[in-house]
């Protein structure tokens, strides 16, 4: 009985401070369907505070991260709470953003759970929000910190697609909100949480930090780096988490000329060792201790096809330095302000059956004489999505002719000047669903005749018979200027950096082409590839880079 009279005087007390406290639970529309997966929002609100959170917060079965906001009244005082990990929540306050809210109010009116409610309009980020009110509550709040300041909003609809409508209201003495903001709390900027928040989003696997890859006899490895043919190579090994269906990986790179003025041919790339031999062995013995490919051009390619014992490096990503980019901005041209760092990102989702749950080298390679080199950052992130574009369970490398080795002796790939061209044989243990040929083609000579500048036809054949045809062109390299402070410019207005090439442009990545190869039965197969590389003039030559890598369904 005194328990009873204590609980009833603090709940007088708390309606003496805070006056009638609401919970308000809200659903999600989009195009007139119900978002049944989406935990209903959940507002609790007084005339002091406002927060907003959804069910499953509430029952503390919510994934990590969330977001909890707060709304103080009449301040408006937005405050946010993330909670990154058990036991790890930060937050950021901000007292101008609702002040800052314009709406043109109309006098259309409309009854939500009974009450009346008018409408206010606004304008977000090119997006036409529609905001029902309501002054009948005598208080302030909503699901959002939209229309905070225009009575309780009750319903938001933006783009009339996208809706969310309160769908009960109640009144109650008491709140979870106290088993739910408990623990220390560390305060940040505005800046610094939404960094700490978006990227506790995602998985990051940092792989190289601010790393140097030249040409110098003084490139050394260490324990944690690798560094071969005179530090034009950089390895590192890394411990893959599991990933599961759904996600998407994405492997990024930055970039910096730290002395060398040209455009280089660049790869990230792994090194399978599923097999006894691998591409690690020709880095640590030397590139012809790798298998040979002749076509009866009278040379020796090395390292560059699978065999039954050897599979070659996979690429995860090709890309082009931009000519001196930030080391050159020093060259000044009117209205133009260099970029400083040039930033190559790819989806490589299609490769997770040979990533997850596996400890692999991850490699860089920038070709370039140059003691001062390049300067890269590369990173591997892992998201969780609801979309699954890539479906393939099974990736097998076929084939990689860039010369990764090139200064430790590995030739240029000129084999396409003879009819044979690139010729692979592989066999399959099992049936192939679905094959792909995930395959990254740039061709090579940077002189007017040159296959750098001329466009060929790459034509793919399986088990000898014609499968895709195409001439791999990019037309858009003046898009990339600002990141080549150093081409040079002609007497035609044009800079070295606007020339269209054959499937790349100094400052970007070139995309791989899927081809698809049907339903592939067990046992042997081939792959051909024929380019009609140009004709060498005098100490001039034409190449092409090619790798492909086989994906499908077991």
């Amino acid at each position: 009985m005194h328990q009873r009279i204590l609980l009833s005087f603090f709940t007088f007390l708390f309606c003496l401070s805070f006056g009638q406290t609401y919970e308000v639970q809200y659903i999600s529309s989009y195009n007139g369907k119900i978002q049944t997966e989406q935990s209903p929002t959940l507002v609790w609100a007084n005339e002091k505070e406002n927060f907003i959170l959804n069910n499953k917060i509430r029952e503390q079965k919510a994934d990590l991260p969330f977001e909890i906001t707060k709304i103080e009244k009449p301040s408006n005082t937005v405050i946010s709470y993330a909670f990154l990990k058990p036991s790890e929540i930060i937050s950021t306050s901000d007292s101008e953003s609702i002040g800052k809210q314009t709406f043109e109010l109309t006098n259309e009116t409309k009854k939500i759970l009974g009450y009346s409610c008018k409408k206010a309009v606004t304008k977000i980020n090119s997006n036409t929000i529609e905001v029902w009110y309501t002054s009948d509550l005598k208080i302030q709040g909503g699901p959002s910190t939209i229309g905070q300041n225009l009575g309780f909003v009750l319903e938001i609809e933006r783009n009339k697609n996208s809706v969310i409508t309160a769908n009960s209201i109640k009144k109650v003495k008491k709140t979870d909100i106290d088993n739910i903001l408990k623990g220390s709390i560390n305060s940040t900027d505005q800046l610094g949480y939404r960094d700490l928040l978006w990227k506790s989003r995602f998985t990051t696997l940092k792989v190289f930090d601010n790393e140097t890859i030249n040409f110098s006899d003084e490139s050394k490895s260490d324990e944690n780096i690798k560094r071969f043919a005179n530090g034009t190579i950089i390895l590192k090994k890394i411990k893959f988490p599991k990933i599961s269906e759904g996600e998407n990986i994405f492997v990024e790179l930055k970039q910096q000329s730290n002395g060398d003025a040209y455009d280089r041919t660049g790869t990230v790339f792994f090194v399978p060792q599923d097999k006894s031999q691998s591409f690690f062995d020709g880095l640590e013995k030397g590139v012809k201790t790798l298998p040979i490919y002749e076509n009866g051009n009278g040379k020796q390619y090395y390292g560059i096809n699978a065999t039954e014992n050897y599979n070659p490096s996979v690429e995860m990503m090709r890309f082009f330095t931009a000519f001196g980019i930030n080391k050159f901005n020093h060259i000044q041209l009117k209205d133009k302000n260099w970029q400083t760092i040039s930033p190559y990102r790819e989806d490589i989702t299609d490769l997770k059956p040979s990533l997850s749950e596996k400890e692999l080298w991850i490699g860089t390679f920038i070709g370039n004489y140059d003691k001062g080199g390049h300067k890269v950052s590369l990173e591997i992130t892992i998201h969780k999505s609801d979309q699954t574009i890539y479906k393939n369970n099974t990736v097998i490398p076929l084939f990689n002719t860039l010369n990764i080795m090139e200064m430790a002796g590995q030739d240029y790939s000129t084999m396409f000047n003879n009819d044979k061209g690139l010729f692979v044989e592989f066999i399959l243990k099992k049936d192939l669903k679905n094959a792909q040929l995930k395959y990254t083609t740039t061709g090579h000579g940077g002189w007017e005749n040159g296959d750098e500048f001329i466009p060929k036809t790459n034509s793919i054949f399986l088990d000898g018979k014609m499968t895709f045809s195409f001439t791999p062109w990019r037309s858009d390299c003046g898009s990339y200027r600002l990141y080549n402070p150093a081409s040079g410019n002609f007497p035609d207005g044009l800079s070295s950096s606007d020339l269209s090439r054959s499937n790349w442009c100094p400052g970007t990545v070139t995309n791989p082409n899927f081809i698809p190869l049907g339903d592939l039965k067990a046992g042997k197969h081939t792959i051909q590839v024929k380019i009609p590389q140009g004709p060498t003039e005098g100490t001039s030559f034409s190449s092409w880079n090619v790798s492909g890598i086989l994906l499908g369904s077991e």
